[in-house]
């Protein structure tokens, strides 16, 4: 990590400018590699779209699309009931695909970034086990004050609550240190699951299958109002980070150095985690817990584009949805007319991954100690 911003001026060097960084080469790569997440992504969306028990064509599906956004161009669903295929059941399923990973891989980015530590995601902050505890209590006691929508809005709810609880736990002496907020969110993980193992047992045999398929997530309930939910979510939320790029480089460099460069640490951690928050909360809550995304895709984009967070957000946003998408794909198509858990194929996939990038970067780091 270069140390010209340390040495900079504090006036000069308070927030850096939205412009490209680096040499021409670095800027090149940068761009090759987010125009190629983008075309990844489109693919992957329209193979995701056409496969099914009602197959329809990549043409075709890219032909739909245009014919409803008023393009007479290329051909239409040949298949019996293709067009409400495409449109009732896959788009909104791929759509929130697309915005759940987005949110997952940004949120992952983010956190690694606010707090330092490549082993941050936001389930270490209790996003994912305080929405667990919502979701189980509305089960298990039958609460429907929203209808089809308390479930997830009890998820959302208590997910964005555990988060504030976590932080202000953390906090003493108008400071937040990383590794006890970092120790705090483990144990407040621990006494969520606790209470989840007790909603679990006291509730009844269809309460704690319910319990376990959304602990196992899932996109099978994927509809345009849910896609409608979480997208303004993941846009304020991957804008707001997008915004902190330039502050998030500084504070890589080391909170003293960070505050002498201008850069409002406290507050800035706590925008970030409650952003972090925002976007994990609303993609779990419709679709349970979908582990790893947020853990192993920035740590991928990071050893392509190097640690600044301007390519890394955006690119960890992209490779988030290109994740989920093909891992829902593979959800409901690797065993016929059933759907696999979808957490579970990313844990499957992912832990490995992580697996085998601790051990290279604990090889070149020559050990933690």
């Amino acid at each position: 990590m270069s140390a010209e911003p340390v040495t900079a001026s504090p006036t000069r060097s308070r927030t850096p400018g939205p412009g490209p960084v680096g040499p021409p080469s670095t800027r090149r790569r940068n761009g090759i590699l987010l125009a190629g997440l983008t075309a990844g992504l489109v693919l992957i969306c329209l193979v995701a779209a056409g496969t099914g028990q009602v197959h329809v064509s990549p043409a075709e599906v890219l032909g739909s699309v245009l014919h409803r956004l008023g393009l007479p161009v290329g051909p239409l669903p040949g298949a019996a009931q293709g067009e409400n295929a495409l449109w009732v059941v896959r788009f909104p399923r791929v759509s929130l695909a697309v915005v759940v990973g987005a949110s997952l891989g940004c949120a992952g980015a983010l956190m690694q970034g606010v707090f330092g530590n490549p082993l941050a995601e936001p389930g270490i902050i209790g996003v994912s086990s305080g929405a667990a505890v919502g979701a189980a209590a509305t089960i298990v006691t039958g609460i429907s004050t929203l209808g089809g929508w308390t479930v997830a809005a009890a998820a959302f709810v208590t997910g964005l609550l555990t988060t504030l609880l976590v932080y202000a736990m953390s906090r003493a002496d108008g400071r937040t240190e990383v590794v006890t907020l970092v120790l705090t969110g483990i144990a407040v993980n621990a006494v969520a699951g606790a209470v989840l193992g007790l909603l679990m047992f006291f509730g009844d045999a269809d309460a704690v299958r319910a319990i376990a398929f959304w602990q196992l997530g899932s996109l099978a309930q994927a509809t345009w109002a849910s896609v409608a939910v979480t997208l303004p979510c993941a846009v304020v939320g991957i804008g707001a980070a997008l915004a902190a790029a330039g502050r998030l480089d500084l504070l890589a460099l080391g909170e003293r150095p960070a505050q002498h460069l201008g850069v409002p640490v406290e507050r800035l951690r706590i925008v970030m985690i409650t952003v972090t928050a925002l976007l994990a909360a609303s993609a779990v809550a419709f679709t349970g817990i979908i582990s790893f995304v947020g853990l192993v895709v920035p740590h991928l984009i990071r050893l392509v584009t190097g640690p600044g967070h301007r390519v890394l957000i955006p690119a960890s946003a992209l490779g988030g949805a290109i994740i989920v998408v093909a891992a829902d794909l593979a959800a409901r198509t690797l065993v016929d007319y059933q759907e696999l858990p979808l957490g579970v194929l990313t844990a499957v996939v992912g832990g490995p991954c992580f697996f085998w990038l601790l051990r290279r970067t604990r090889s070149r780091a020559g050990g933690w100690a």
